[in-house]
């Protein structure tokens, strides 16, 4: 497995490695961005379903081009961790009862793991976690304020293999520059994939 971390010493990093706000080319990310996920058929449980019914107006923060304000979403100032991708939710939901300082915002767009995601809340009785099934890449460039998470969390993202498909991937340039604005000095951000060349 590769995992890419950012390194503890900051100061490790030339400093223009690192884009501010203002260098981030926010343009190369406006509509019509090539999508890293394509949404098929997926079989969903009637407990699922059920947990998006009743619960995704407790847990969930509706998508908006416009900056969220977490403090008031998650009713406490505290870091906000963000999950691109969290899947079923089940790595989410450890990390999240782990760590009940901090706040978890999870994105994903697939309705099962939504719905497996709500009902891991409701089971576990965790309160440090929001949703929005939204295209993460639209929810980093319009929800979340430049400077603001304290770190952000990408566990296997669909590694489109095939080379013709590498325009697929989630880890693009512009994007990493887009999510490292976003990220608070001293902000983290951790990406595990088991396709080496990825990594790379």
């Amino acid at each position: 497995m590769a995992r890419m971390t950012s390194p503890p010493d900051n100061d490790a990093m030339p400093e223009t490695s690192l884009p501010t706000p203002d260098t981030v080319d926010i343009d190369a990310l406006r509509g019509g961005h090539i999508k890293s996920f394509v949404h098929r058929r997926s079989h969903i449980t009637p407990s699922q379903q059920a947990a998006i019914d009743a619960l995704m107006p407790q847990w969930s923060i509706a998508y908006k081009p416009a900056v969220v304000n977490l403090e008031k979403v998650f009713g406490r100032k505290a870091p906000v961790i963000l999950e691109i991708g969290f899947g079923m939710g089940e790595t989410t939901a450890k990390i999240a009862a782990a760590r009940p300082d901090d706040n978890f915002l999870g994105v994903e767009v697939f309705n099962a793991g939504v719905g497996a995601m709500l009902k891991r809340i409701d089971e576990t009785g965790l309160q440090n976690i929001r949703i929005i099934q939204h295209d993460a890449v639209e929810v980093v460039r319009d929800m979340i304020a430049p400077d603001t998470l304290a770190g952000v969390h990408v566990y296997f993202p669909d590694p489109w293999p095939k080379k013709r498909h590498h325009k697929r991937r989630l880890l693009q340039p512009p994007f990493v520059q887009l999510l490292a604005s976003r990220l608070a000095p001293g902000g983290y951000f951790h990406c595990a994939t088991d396709w080496e060349n990825y990594a790379e």
